[in-house]
Parts: C-alpha cells; sequence; structure tokens
C-alpha cells in the first residue's frame, strides 16, 4: 500500500515497462517512506484510441509516452504528495526517456479500514501492519 494503478498507450517493450514500474516504485519508497515490499501495482495498455488525456488548456505537449498513474493511498501529507511528483516526474525523465509533461497523477484517499492485505483481517487495525 499505496496501491499503483498504470495507464499506457500499448507498445513499450517488457524492459521499458519493467523499468518504469521499477522507477515509480522507488520514488514511492522515497517520497512516502513505504517498506521496499510494499508494492501493489497494476499496468494496463490501451490502445492509442482508448485513452485521451488533454492538458486542461496547461500547454502540455502529450506523447505517445503518456501516462496516467492512479494512487490508491491512506492520506498522506501535501508535502511529501509533492516531494513524490518531482521525484517520480525526474526519474522518468532520467531513466526511462519520459517528458515530464507526459506524467500525470491522481490520489485517491481510503483509511486503514479500507485495505485487507489476505487472511480476511484488516491488518492495519489488527496491528499486524
Amino acid at each position: 500500500m499505496p496501491l499503483m494503478k498504470f495507464h499506457l498507450v500499448k507498445g513499450r517493450s517488457t524492459e521499458e515497462i519493467d523499468r518504469l514500474l521499477d522507477v515509480a516504485h522507488r520514488a514511492m519508497v522515497s517520497s512516502f517512506k513505504v517498506p521496499e515490499r510494499d508494492r501493489y501495482q497494476i499496468l494496463t495498455e490501451h490502445e492509442p484510441s482508448h485513452l485521451r488525456a488533454l492538458d486542461t488548456g496547461l500547454d502540455l505537449p502529450r506523447t505517445s509516452k503518456f501516462l496516467l498513474l492512479e494512487v490508491v493511498s491512506r492520506p498522506r501529507p501535501r508535502a511529501e504528495k509533492l516531494a513524490f511528483y518531482e521525484t517520480l516526474c525526474g526519474a522518468l525523465e532520467g531513466d526511462c526517456d519520459m517528458s515530464p509533461d507526459d506524467v500525470m497523477v491522481s490520489f485517491t484517499q481510503n483509511s486503514d479500514e479500507d485495505w485487507s492485505f489476505g487472511r480476511g483481517r484488516a491488518q492495519f487495525l489488527t496491528g499486524e501492519l
């Protein structure tokens, strides 16, 4: 936890996808101080005609490398979220040759009772986590 949902246009190699997922996880660990094994990622590839993301009037040139990242998480401080945005974009630019203009992130917050990692228990509530 957090749960990261990646939406990409089809066409990246397995190596590119692996690198992108690794970079995003490192940004999450760095920004939110989550444990290294706290890794939950789902990647969905879309046909180019099935993923549209304009720039909300910000004059951001989008390319076929566009990434929409949905993050589901317990509440996080504003400073940590801002650090995550910056760290993620910098790492994707350096390690994945992605423009920061192609990175869009949206957070959805939930609470401890909204997570069960298995065994039919809510580990944040039981004290297991």
